[in-house]
């Protein structure tokens, strides 16, 4: 029976020209879940990405194994419609979507292009969270524009980038030359 009442809810799938904007949003996990997060994500059809690295460990028994981790523990990327945050919510394992208090803090699709594109060329590793010290800007290669700290090793320098969003960093390997300074010189 009809009582004549429009419904205010959102449809469940929109055709592709009427769907509302997607945007990036870093998505919080549970520590060790990422991959099984993504594998939720695949099966409701929402786009997601997650940064990994390799690392080689040796066990107690001292055998080496090659794995592949998240680069941002505990983080996943996904885009999707805001209004469609419900269906990202309920995924096993997904915390929260990274925000500041109720307002969600989107990422460009330039960051997340530049990320995805920078890290297949570069050796990247987590490193972690620095909130001082000499800050660069990249200049030129598949990371332009993005800001962090300089940190020279032995074998050269390493730049490190930081998603303020999730607060995490990344150690990325970098040329010099590619460096500009922001406000301070390069040691």
């Amino acid at each position: 029976m009809s009582t004549g009442h429009i419904s205010s809810e959102l449809p469940m799938t929109w055709p592709i020209a009427d769907a509302p904007p997607s945007d990036w949003y870093a998505i919080y996990t549970r520590p060790s879940h990422e991959k099984r997060v993504v594998e939720h994500l695949a099966l409701r059809e929402i786009d997601c990405y997650l940064p990994s690295y390799r690392t080689t460990r040796r066990w107690k028994n001292r055998c080496k194994v090659e794995l592949e981790l998240p680069l941002f523990p505990s983080y996943v990327f996904a885009s999707f419609p805001w209004l469609r945050r419900a269906r990202v919510l309920e995924v096993p394992s997904v915390l929260s979507i990274v925000g500041n208090g109720r307002e969600p803090l989107p990422l460009s699709n330039s960051e997340i292009g530049s990320l995805r594109a920078g890290l297949e060329l570069l050796r990247a590793e987590p490193h972690p969270y620095l909130n001082i010290g000499v800050r660069a800007r990249i200049k030129s290669g598949p990371l332009t524009g993005f800001e962090g700290i300089v940190v020279r090793k032995i074998n050269g320098v390493r730049v490190i980038l930081t998603l303020q969003q999730i607060m995490k960093s990344v150690a990325v390997e970098v040329e010099e030359y590619n460096l500009e300074p922001i406000g301070a010189l390069l040691c």
